[in-house]
C-alpha cells in the first residue's frame, strides 16, 4: 500500500528535496529559517511525500486557500492550491502521483494547479480540466483546475 505522509520541516527533508527537479526558493527559505532555529521540526509543513523504504520518491506542496481570495470556483469556498508535485524518475509510472493526487482529492476541496510543461495529460487523466483563462486573475499562467460534486467553475467577465 502506497501511504502519503505530512513531511517534516528538518534538514533531513530538505536534504531529500535537493533530489527533485523543482528544488528553488521556497525550500531555500525554509533553509534559512531552519538555520536561524526559527522552525521547530513540528512546524506546520505544507510538503506531502511518498516513501520507498528510507527514500523519499515523490511530493508535493498542498495550500489552503481560503474562500476570500477564491476566484475560481462557485460557490466561493476554500480551496486547495497544489505545487511541486513531482516523482523522481526511476520511480514514474507506478502510481505515485496518482496517490499524490487522490490524497489532494480526499479533502473534497476544489483544487487548482499550474502545470509543468509537458504534465497536462496526467493532470487530465487525474479528471483536472483548464481554468477559463483570465488575464488579471491569470497573468500568463494556465491553471488547471479540479472540481468535487456540487462545485462549478466561476463564470469570467471576457
Amino acid at each position: 500500500m502506497i501511504k502519503v505522509e505530512k513531511l517534516l520541516i528538518n534538514f533531513k527533508t530538505l536534504e531529500e528535496f535537493k533530489r527533485f527537479k523543482e528544488y528553488g526558493h521556497q525550500e531555500l527559505s525554509m533553509l534559512e529559517d531552519l538555520q536561524s532555529n526559527i522552525v521547530e521540526n513540528n512546524s506546520e509543513s505544507p510538503f506531502y511525500g511518498i516513501y520507498y523504504g528510507d527514500t523519499l520518491i515523490a511530493r508535493m506542496s498542498l495550500y489552503k486557500v481560503d474562500k476570500k481570495y477564491d476566484n475560481y470556483f462557485d460557490p466561493p469556498q476554500n480551496y486547495l492550491e497544489l505545487w511541486k508535485l513531482e516523482v523522481l524518475p526511476h520511480y514514474r509510472g507506478k502510481g505515485y502521483g496518482k496517490r499524490l493526487v487522490d490524497f489532494a482529492k480526499s479533502y473534497q476541496l476544489p483544487i487548482k494547479t499550474n502545470p509543468r510543461i509537458n504534465s497536462h495529460d496526467f493532470w487530465e487523466k487525474m479528471g483536472f480540466q483548464k481554468a477559463t483563462y483570465e488575464m488579471e486573475r491569470d497573468r500568463g499562467e494556465n491553471p488547471l483546475i479540479w472540481l468535487p460534486d456540487g462545485v462549478h467553475e466561476k463564470e469570467v467577465n471576457q
